[in-house]
């Protein structure tokens, strides 16, 4: 099973778009999401992300080179895994139900809790208290064709984690999987960070999770 010592660093963010300065000044190494499951889609863009987190809050770092971008999902809550889309699947390590994080190039995002097929939309409240930047901006846009790089921050405060009672990340032990991918891109892919073993692309699936240890 692949594991990732989340490092706890001593700082308050105000905004999303500090979190790459932060996380280099921290020495945070980038980690691949280069493992394509599925022989049926072998596009495999240059994807990497980075995780650390204050105590308080998950922070995320994402950067991709991809043949194309899209961001056509207008709100929050919309189907964002058609777009250019970065996924943070979690759970407690004791549980089966579990948390996805979906967020697009423009940071657009989709945020649910529960089992497969049984799934409950986070509160509005939950969903602005998650801040975010995108180098491509946070308007939607049509698909852009040409390779092209951008990046991607998220502050997740521990709140976001909506049906618990979470005051604290240190110490914790969680399941997760990161995910890459663009179901309606010229070139759609599916590319996971911890291998999934199934016959068809499918990212939910939290027997196949991966481990995340918190300072």
């Amino acid at each position: 099973m692949k594991e990732i010592h989340v490092k706890r660093l001593p700082c308050v963010l105000a905004e999303a778009k500090q979190v790459s300065k932060i996380m280099d000044e921290a020495f945070i190494a980038f980690i691949p999401i280069d493992i394509v499951n599925w022989p049926d889609y072998p596009y495999c863009p240059k994807v990497e992300f980075r995780i650390a987190h204050t105590g308080e809050s998950i922070l995320l770092n994402y950067r991709v080179k991809e043949a194309s971008v899209r961001a056509v999902a207008p709100s929050d809550q919309g189907r964002v895994w058609e777009d250019s889309c970065c996924e943070f699947f979690v759970r407690p390590e004791d549980e089966n139900e579990y948390y996805n994080f979906e967020c697009n190039c423009a940071g657009t995002l989709l945020l649910n809790y529960g089992k497969k097929g049984d799934r409950h939309h986070a509160p509005k409240e939950v969903l602005s208290g998650i801040k975010r930047w995108s180098s491509l901006g946070r308007e939607p846009f049509d698909e852009r064709f040409g390779e092209i790089s951008w990046e991607l921050s998220l502050i997740i405060p521990v709140s976001s984690l909506f049906n618990h009672n979470f005051k604290e990340l240190s110490g914790r032990a969680f399941r997760a999987n990161f995910y890459k991918c663009g179901d309606l891109l010229q070139t759609p892919h599916f590319l996971s960070w911890s291998p999934i073993d199934l016959p068809e692309p499918c990212f939910h699936c939290p027997d196949f999770f991966g481990r995340l240890v918190f300072e």
